[in-house]
């Protein structure tokens, strides 16, 4: 791990740090989105993706990049809206429409998602995110609510997920 990654990590915990990166989305977005997910600003020395999930009242392709850990051949996201006391529309959206893709380096993979709502494998997957990014744990202390964590499965979405050329609006 570099010192720009051990850095961030450290500051992560920050809430001013939160702050920005919440201010960020928007512009890393649209670098991921421009790049085919190969360029992330936000996940400069971590594994980022970009999440094309169908809004559950719009039906419109909507697209959150996302910090994610590698687990059990798929792909484990947390929702914790950088430690804000509501949870963040992709996971409502994915509750609702659980099909969905993800964009990673380049490539693009229907997925369908799973909520991990509590025992063994949840407390894995946690660890699997807090190694990717420490201060998850800080956020889930500060939002005071549940974490929405979901396990996305390639290969297991319905044929009609979301292309990742829908609107830039989470």
């Amino acid at each position: 791990m570099g010192l720009y990654t051990r850095v961030l990590k450290r500051l992560g915990h920050r809430r001013w740090m939160a702050a920005f990166g919440r201010r960020m989305v928007p512009a890393d977005r649209w670098v991921q989105r421009r790049t085919g997910g190969r360029v992330a600003m936000m996940g400069r020395g971590f594994d980022a993706l970009l999440l094309t999930t169908t809004g559950r009242q719009s039906g419109q392709p909507r697209v959150s990049p996302l910090v994610y850990a590698r687990v059990d051949g798929g792909f484990v996201v947390a929702g914790t809206n950088f430690g804000q006391p509501h949870h963040p529309a992709w996971t409502a959206n994915l509750l609702a429409h659980p099909d969905a893709t993800v964009s990673v380096g380049g490539e693009s993979a229907a997925v369908r998602a799973r909520l991990v709502a509590d025992g063994p494998e949840r407390e894995r997957l946690w660890r699997a995110m807090t190694a990717v990014w420490p201060a998850y744990d800080t956020y889930a202390a500060r939002a005071g609510r549940p974490i929405r964590l979901f396990l996305l499965s390639p290969g297991q979405a319905a044929a009609d997920a979301p292309k990742a050329q829908g609107t830039d609006v989470t």
